[in-house]
């Protein structure tokens, strides 16, 4: 039985990943909460949405995430 594949629990345990995928993911999503918080400050008046605003955002949530969860 020692061929036996190992289960999909025993795979993710197993698995380094490739932090490429885990930097994409945060830059998507880094991009949306960004522009999702620049959206509700511009509806509030508080600033002016704008592409540098929104890039502004984005990296700075991108690279907070990256300091406090992924090092």
């Amino acid at each position: 039985m020692a061929d036996e594949p190992k289960g999909l629990a025993e795979g993710f345990e197993e698995s380094s990943g490739d932090p490429r995928v885990v930097l994409a993911m945060n830059a998507v999503l880094s991009l949306l909460f960004g522009w999702t918080v620049v959206w509700g400050l511009d509806r509030l008046e508080v600033l002016t949405a704008s592409r540098g605003t929104i890039a502004a955002a984005t990296l700075v949530v991108f690279f907070v995430t990256y300091l406090l969860v992924l090092r």
